[in-house]
């Protein structure tokens, strides 16, 4: 593979007597991963029902090796069913290291297309917030399907510029994940469009970038919260060079040590500041000494515990709730917070707990999406089935992944179910796949008629 010589005789000076070692990983085939939703389905469990060959990526606990060359893991039900997200294993880290608990008020800076935040989602466990943001509108839309595959409805999705977001949460998140746009150096072997994207925009281009970004998401995280800053590059400049710009302008972080895993490498020592030696506490991941590509990290906190200072609205007044709405819920095993329903036109929304007043910011999605309120009736969402399991709702469909009719499904067709035991009364039937969710369907004469979402049915090959 031609590098430019730039590139290269910066990596001869960061790597030293490791660098031809380096290069001649570029001869190497990529490995891929998938990593498991740990909010739909453990580890082990999946193991246990994996369609393909896989193997554990031994520094994320849910994390899986599977065969990229022979193996198709998006053309399985159990990916319709948000059972795992496709990702490449060093991408896994930075939502890995991250210690995010239920119940925490979580932003993800950068987040299209979601593969760091359907990890944050997954580890809410349905309990608190988060807000996923992406500056593109156009790639937002897929964030939002990403998340919504994968059954979580404590979300926001938002597309704005990160500094508009501090005036609406000024200290308000636990934790924050910026997987800052960069340069790509680390991403060269995966994809080879990313060399010619570096002679274009460089480090340079990126860094300043990074030190705006960083800066915003210091400004809305909480006394005490902690954040992790992520890249897929190698640069010193947009690594150690923007989180020491962010110590040197906000003076209350501090690094912290993350989970270490043998073949990681320390971060390189800052030379200007007097916390160089705490540069030692991140984490660089090389090619050529993990089965992953480039990445880079620095888990930081903010200061000490404070109570949040931003003012959350009081009760709202809700007003009567629809009764088809509360029809259809007498089938859900949910106990629904009336006062976080809202109705937008025919559109029912669950919102999550504690939001500031955000009147002013651009959404692609403000809470779960219940579904619609048409005349005398209410019909439920694809991002409610994707949030229930099978044992929440009374009338289920469920059938084994070798079942024709589930692709049948996936593609948007019409079912006979007649010879399903458990559908007899008409009315709605959420579908599933060995117990595991993938969308609605109404029932009459032992017929399904299809309601699986237009835009995510399967597509032939």
């Amino acid at each position: 593979m031609n590098l430019p010589s730039a590139f290269e005789e910066k990596m001869k000076k960061l790597l030293g007597s490791e660098f031809e070692t380096y290069l001649s990983c570029y001869e190497e085939p990529r490995y891929y991963g998938l990593r498991v939703n740990t909010n739909k389905i453990s580890s082990e469990d999946f193991a246990k029902i994996a369609p393909f060959s896989i193997r554990p990526i031994p520094w994320i606990e849910n994390g899986f090796y599977y065969d990229g060359e022979k193996d198709m893991p998006a053309k399985h039900p159990y990916y319709f069913a948000g059972l795992y997200y496709l990702q490449e294993p060093s991408a896994m880290t930075p939502a890995s290291r991250l210690p995010v608990e239920p119940g925490d008020r979580v932003l993800d800076v950068c987040a299209a297309p979601g593969g760091k935040a359907t990890e944050l989602g997954a580890k809410l466990s349905g309990e608190g917030v988060l807000v996923a943001n992406d500056i593109s509108n156009s790639r937002a839309k897929g964030l939002l399907k990403n998340l919504e595959v994968f059954g979580i409805g404590n979300l926001l999705v938002l597309s704005e510029e990160p500094g508009k977001l501090v005036n609406y949460f000024p200290e308000y998140f636990d934790k924050i994940l910026i997987d800052a746009p960069c340069s790509g150096e680390g991403m060269f072997r995966k994809d080879r469009k990313m060399v010619k994207a570096w002679e274009e925009h460089g480090p340079e281009f990126f860094s300043k970038l990074q030190q705006s970004i960083i800066i915003q998401a210091a400004d809305m995280l909480r006394p005490g919260g902690m954040l992790l800053y992520s890249t897929c590059t190698f640069d010193p400049l947009e690594n150690e060079g923007t989180v020491e710009y962010l110590l040197r302008n906000r003076p209350e972080f501090e690094i912290l040590d993350m989970e270490g895993y043998e073949g990681f490498s320390n971060g390189i020592p800052a030379v200007t500041e007097s916390k160089a030696a705490e540069f030692s506490k991140t984490i660089r991941i090389f090619p050529h000494k993990m089965h992953g590509e480039g990445h880079y990290l620095a888990l930081l906190k903010k200061g000490k515990e404070e109570t949040p200072a931003i003012k959350i609205p009081g009760k709202r007044n809700v007003g009567k709730i629809p009764e088809e709405l509360k029809n259809f819920f007498q089938g859900v095993d949910w106990k629904l917070d009336e006062e976080r329903i809202e109705i937008h036109g025919e559109r029912v929304y669950y919102m999550p707990e504690g939001l500031p007043d955000m009147k002013g910011i651009r959404f692609l999605r403000t809470g779960l999406l219940l579904g619609e309120l048409k005349k005398k009736r209410f019909e439920p969402s694809q991002a409610l089935a994707m949030c229930l399991k099978k044992r929440e709702y009374r009338y289920v469909i469920d059938l084994p992944a070798v079942d024709e009719r589930v692709i049948k499904y996936l593609k948007g067709e019409t079912l006979d179910v007649e010879d399903v035991t458990d559908a007899k009364e008409k009315g709605w039937y959420l579908f599933c796949v060995d117990g595991y969710p993938l969308g609605w369907g109404k029932l009459a004469g032992g017929v399904l008629k299809n309601k699986y979402l237009p835009g995510w049915r399967w597509q032939s090959v």
